[in-house]
């Protein structure tokens, strides 16, 4: 009788066990994915760990098709593509995310705010999403990113598209950090939300072309908790190292946009890229400032499509 009760419970107990590991860890259906209470939160959106760093990627476009890996310029966030990714999904899975730092992704637990830091989130992040390879498109520190990455990994990279990407010394940046200035150190933690729409409004070749809502977003993702602090991290351990003999490592074609009225990256900086690497081609657009994609994504997207449609 006593064995009999022993059988019992020992079935009873694996039957509970199969259950907990099947139902209870979400073993054989999708487990239900977090989500963060914000208005800048997507149902398009989910919560990636990489290597300790919770990011906040989107995902568009059908699951089968080519990858396209959309990375944003400093203080922006992965909404900075909006109007490209609405277009390209249609043909292009395409992933963006809020870097380290960045919008709802917030600080690093571990201050790995530097670009080499930052290559490695980029490499990480495609290995937690099973993204062997991909086009990279990056934007400013996004672009400076894309393209270190492709030089390291061209293997894994099928064409850059870089808009006015970071490289060459500005600013006194070279491969030694710059104290950064107590008036950007006040602005990233409390510039008032109109000094913020100013500085948003700099970075268009016309103002007028901006869209009404977009400084509102710079300045509400920056409130985040500890968002200011780690963008003033990032530019303590900043560095622009002479890049041109990794640039000539980066051998996949490559498509540069700049706009010739850039007030953050000199327009002269893309002549310079252009030269330096093996396989790329220059679009300057006289009248566009440093976020052409977001002030005239159409005109923009006639260059990049034929681009991406070149064997």
């Amino acid at each position: 009788m006593m064995r009999t009760l022993g059988l019992i419970l020992l079935l009873l107990a694996i039957v509970a066990g199969i259950a907990w590991f099947v139902f209870g860890r979400g073993g054989s259906g999708p487990a239900p994915e977090a989500a963060i209470d914000s208005p800048w939160w997507s149902a398009q959106d989910r919560l990636v760990d990489v290597d300790g760093v919770t990011a906040r990627v989107r995902v568009e476009g059908p699951d089968d098709a080519p990858v396209i890996v959309m990375i944003h310029g400093f203080s922006f966030s992965l909404e900075s593509w909006d109007d490209w990714a609405d277009a390209l999904s249609a043909n292009y899975r395409v992933v963006r995310m809020d870097l380290p730092g960045h919008g709802l992704t917030g600080p690093d637990p571990q201050a790995r705010y530097s670009v080499p830091q930052t290559v490695e989130f980029l490499g990480g992040l495609m290995d937690a999403m099973d993204i062997d390879r991909a086009t990279l498109v990056g934007n400013s520190l996004g672009g400076l990113v894309a393209w270190r990455y492709a030089a390291d990994h061209g293997d894994r990279v099928e064409k850059l598209v870089l808009v006015a990407p970071g490289g060459f010394s500005i600013n006194g940046v070279t491969e030694e950090p710059v104290d950064v200035p107590v008036g950007v150190r006040f602005y990233l933690t409390q510039g008032p939300q109109p000094v913020v729409a100013g500085a948003t409004a700099a970075l268009f070749g016309d103002p007028a072309r901006m869209d009404p809502d977009l400084p509102g977003r710079v300045y509400g993702l920056m409130q985040g908790e500890g968002v200011g602090e780690a963008l003033v991290e990032r530019l303590e351990v900043f560095t622009l190292p002479a890049p041109e003999a990794d640039l000539a490592r980066v051998t996949v074609p490559a498509l540069i946009l700049w706009g010739g009225r850039d007030g953050m990256v000199p327009v002269d900086h893309a002549a310079r890229f252009e030269a330096a690497m093996p396989d790329a081609q220059l679009v300057v657009y006289d009248d566009l400032g440093h976020i052409p994609h977001e002030e005239a994504p159409d005109r923009t997207l006639e260059d990049v499509r034929a681009f991406l449609a070149e064997n």
